[in-house]
């Protein structure tokens, strides 16, 4: 395929490429071959999480939007949409970031996927440094400056499984393929492949 042949030799695992190479499928962006970065078993977590049928939190609709299909396709985990939430107003916080805290209340060990605001990492990022949270998985693609680069920073920091964009570049798009390319490894190690055909970690490692 051209985006094979393009990449040619790379240090990835064939399950951190295959969560890549949708990236660049879905952007057209090569460059996030060398932005995108794992955290400590972030693939491991993220798929058994996924196959659990955890609750996905998202910051805004194209993200809910982007991962829906795949998502009711296969372990059709419950999705929530932090700019949505029905919260009461908050003058210091958007939208997505004060829903965002709220759901974060209700499902503190969800799968949280920030694709587009910059303030709803913060407040996530927040909430894991106070320990008020404990997330299964967090993907955070959100593009920005100085704010998002920071949060992005303290969230490689922590000890959180996490997929995140190096720097200033991402968006919903980015979040959206991460978590299909992860939905795709989860359904072939926990559904679709048998334990002898595929023994144990060995498909998200």
């Amino acid at each position: 395929m051209i985006i094979d042949q393009e990449v040619g030799k790379h240090e990835l695992s064939p399950a951190e490429y295959e969560v890549v190479r949708r990236v660049i499928y879905a952007t057209a962006d090569f460059e996030y071959l060398h932005l995108i970065r794992f955290g400590n078993e972030a693939l491991q977590a993220g798929a058994a999480a996924l196959a659990a049928r955890t609750t996905i939190v998202v910051d805004e609709p194209m993200v809910q939007v982007g991962i829906a299909w795949a998502v009711q396709n296969t372990f059709s985990n419950p999705i929530y949409c932090s700019s949505e939430a029905i919260t009461r107003p908050q003058r210091d916080k958007t939208r997505s970031a004060w829903g965002l805290e709220t759901l974060a209340q209700r499902y503190p060990e969800a799968i949280f996927v920030i694709g587009q605001s910059q303030t709803a990492l913060s407040t996530l990022v927040e909430l894991i440094r106070k320990k008020e949270v404990a997330p299964a998985l967090v993907i955070a693609t959100p593009a920005g400056f100085v704010n998002v680069v920071q949060a992005k920073q303290e969230l490689a920091d922590s000890m959180v499984p996490h997929i995140r964009t190096e720097g200033r570049k991402g968006g919903p798009a980015v979040a959206a393929a991460v978590l299909d390319g992860l939905l795709d490894l989860a359904w072939h190690a926990y559904v679709r492949v048998s334990s002898a055909d595929y023994p144990g970690k060995s498909a998200v490692s």
